[in-house]
């Protein structure tokens, strides 16, 4: 809009990563409901806390109690859902954070938009893969049940398509795999991404 003129503010992204003594990373978790994106993100953001970075995470069911509370979970809503989250990774990134973000993400254009909204070389995405049949016998709330029933409509892996990303950073096969395990994978993978020059190297 014309009438639009964002300020440039007088603290650069570098010098805030020089003083996070880090290198700014969104790692995005898609996967289905009860795959085990948010217990890998919340164990990975406490690891990463406690190794002294600075590091937020955006999890699907918080964000839609908040920001997100307008949307519904048309396939138009949860473009605009995941719209909006790549937004705000775009700022915090741009803060100098470590940014983690667990989303169903059911499409592949979706996740292409997030990252073209952060840039695609500092997006790690992670693709949390569990067989339906695993996901549903973890469904403690009940969803998948309610979904076959036709109470939850637009259910992904029920009612509405799930595209798994056709060439993911990394792949963590949660239904043959123990969560530690995993971790232990994910760690492996993204620590050295977020090393600073100036950092020491975290230890796995």
């Amino acid at each position: 809009m014309h009438y639009l003129y964002p300020q440039q503010s007088e603290v650069s992204h570098e010098q805030r990563t020089q003083r996070l003594l880090q290198r700014p990373q969104l790692v995005w978790f898609t996967g289905l409901s009860g795959s085990g994106k948010s217990t890998l993100a919340l164990q990975l953001e406490s690891y990463l806390f406690h190794e002294g970075y600075s590091v937020y995470l955006l999890d699907g069911d918080n964000v839609r109690n908040g920001l997100n509370k307008d949307l519904g979970f048309s396939e138009q809503d949860r473009k605009e859902n995941i719209r909006r989250v790549g937004e705000v990774a775009k700022l915090m990134l741009d803060a100098g954070l470590i940014v983690l973000c667990a989303f169903i993400s059911p499409y592949e254009e979706e996740r292409n938009l997030v990252k073209s909204i952060v840039g695609a070389d500092k997006v790690t995405e992670i693709y949390v893969a569990c067989s339906l049949e695993v996901c549903e016998q973890r469904d403690i709330k009940g969803l998948y049940a309610k979904a076959r029933k036709g109470i939850i409509p637009n259910f992904t892996g029920i009612s509405a398509p799930y595209q798994a990303p056709a060439a993911p950073d990394l792949v963590l096969q949660t239904d043959t795999e123990s969560i530690e395990e995993s971790l232990q994978k994910l760690i492996r993978h993204v620590a050295p991404k977020f090393l600073h020059p100036d950092k020491a190297l975290v230890k796995v």
